[in-house]
Formats: C-alpha cells, structure tokens, sequence
C-alpha cells in the first residue's frame, strides 16, 4: 500500500491510501460487478478491484469520496455509498446530470472503470459516541447518509437513538428500495418518509423535507443533525435546524460535488480559504458560518 501526505490534510485525518499507485492521478483499474435502477435518474454502480489484493486490502471511512472515471468520457467525484464493512465491491450512486453521468449510465456489467479513492474526509462518527443522530437525506443526497447510516447501525451501542428523514420530489424518485423496507421495520430506527407530490399509492408524509422537519420537531439535545441533499433543500432544512434549536456545531453536512481534481491540486473547489477536496467535502455548519455564502 503507498500512501501520499498531503500538507492540506485535515488535523487527525489519515494519509489516504493510492492502492497500488504512488500517483495520485493514476485510478486503479476496476470492472462493473452489477448495476441497480435505484430512479428513472439513479442508479447504484457496484464495481471490484482488478487487482485482488488492492480490493481485499480496500479501507476508507464513511462519507469519503471517490472519483470514478469511464475513459474516453471523462470522471467524477461521488461518495463512495456501501458501507466502509462491505468488502466484496464498491459503490456508487449515480444521478444522471450531465456527459459523465450519462457515460456512466450507459456502462455495461463487464465493463472497465477507473477508480481514484478514498478522497477527503469523513464524517466524525466518533464525535458522536453517547448522542443521539438524525440523518436528514433529499435525493440523491441519501448515498452519503446511507454509508454513514449503515455505519452507526453497524455500532448502534455507541449511539443513542437514530433516526432518519428521507425526502424525494415524488415516490418514483427515491432511491434504494430495497433498502426501505428494512429501514422502515428496524427496531433501532426511527424511519421517516416524505414526498413533494404523492399518489394514490402513497402512504407516508406529504410535505417538503423542512417542512416534515419542523413537524417532527426532533429535541436538539444530545442530538447531532446530519444531512445532505440538493443546496436549496440543505439551505432550509439549515434553517429549520436552527430554528429548533440546533446548534452550529452539531449539523454535520457533506458537499462532494463541488470537488474536482480530488487532491487538492486544481483549486476549484475553494470556499474561501478551504479545499472542499482536502478540508471536506464533511463539514460542520459552524465551519461554513465562518466561509463565503455557497449555500
């Protein structure tokens, strides 16, 4: 395993393995083990190591990233979505949104990838050892919040009580449903579902994720809020989590999509005087008080 230090690192993160490169820019070869229709717009890519003792040896930490590369097409950057435990292939969950993601969903099971991880760093799970979390996902932003997610599960004696939030446009629009079902009987979850527009068909809340928020009113005490989805929504739901008495420190909040180059060499995903790549892309909204409005 080679590892690379980076002088940008974050304090108390880890140098992040290049498995087998010394090259930061070189991805490790890798081949689509299975591909999941998650939406008419997500799907879920699970890819395996060609290399079977870089696959084995694989470690990253829950909310980390990963820029994944279809040649001739182009790459970019995702939160790597199976939990840091699931050792047999990697995944990520991809919205269809521009040339990339439209290579992407147009692989084949077979087909080589290149892969370039773990990037950034991760959400501070530690930190929360004793209190209480609240997942909140809109979208496509439920693919950090179900690594971390599954994560705590895994550790649910560390925790208290968990809970999760999970908002789409419509029901056709949510992601990971086989995943539901599971979520929505556990005994260590409390499991809430919304939609902007329901059906007939649908059985759960009505109202935007803010708004369902704020319905729920979860006690800010001993509780750390932790969310990801499209800026709008994490823009208010902020705002609702403030209202309810949250504070700065305890909402945790991931923004991937803005990195580029991944190791903190192109500059384009500064916000103010941080690397989203190398600082992020998890941070609390008491660091993001203190940077440019990018909200």
């Amino acid at each position: 395993m080679t590892t690379i230090t980076n002088p940008r690192m974050p304090h108390g993160i880890t140098p992040r393995p290049l498995l087998p490169h010394a090259n930061a820019y070189a991805p490790m070869l890798a081949t689509v083990h299975e591909i999941i229709e998650e939406s008419p717009t997500i799907k879920s890519i699970r890819v395996v190591l060609n290399d079977d003792e870089a696959q084995r040896s694989f470690t990253f930490e829950p909310g980390q990233v990963g820029q994944l590369s279809v040649f001739g097409a182009g790459e970019a950057t995702f939160v790597i979505s199976s939990p840091p435990s699931e050792k047999r292939f990697l995944q990520f969950s991809v919205m269809l949104a521009g040339e990339v993601t439209a290579a992407i969903h147009r692989l084949s099971v077979g087909e080589t990838v290149g892969v370039r991880a773990p990037l950034g760093n991760f959400f501070p799970y530690k930190d929360w050892f004793g209190k209480n979390v609240f997942f909140i996902a809109g979208g496509i932003g439920i693919a950090p919040i179900r690594t971390i997610m599954l994560h705590v599960l895994e550790h649910a004696e560390n925790y208290g009580s968990l809970h999760l939030l999970f908002g789409a446009r419509k029901p056709g629009d949510l992601a990971f449903k086989q995943d539901i079902p599971d979520w929505l009987t556990r005994s260590d979850l409390d499991c809430t579902l919304c939609v902007d527009r329901a059906d007939e068909s649908w059985s759960h809340k009505t109202g935007m994720v803010p708004s369902v928020l704020e319905e729920l009113a979860p006690q800010p005490e001993n509780t750390v809020a932790v969310l990801c989805g499209p800026p709008v929504m994490i823009k208010y739901t902020i705002e609702t989590l403030e209202k309810l008495g949250f504070s700065p420190e305890h909402i945790i909040t991931t923004l991937e999509k803005r990195m580029k180059c991944g190791i903190g060499i192109c500059g384009r995903c500064n916000i103010g005087g941080l690397y989203v790549c190398v600082d992020g892309p998890v941070f609390s909204w008491k660091t993001l008080q203190g940077l440019p409005n990018e909200l």
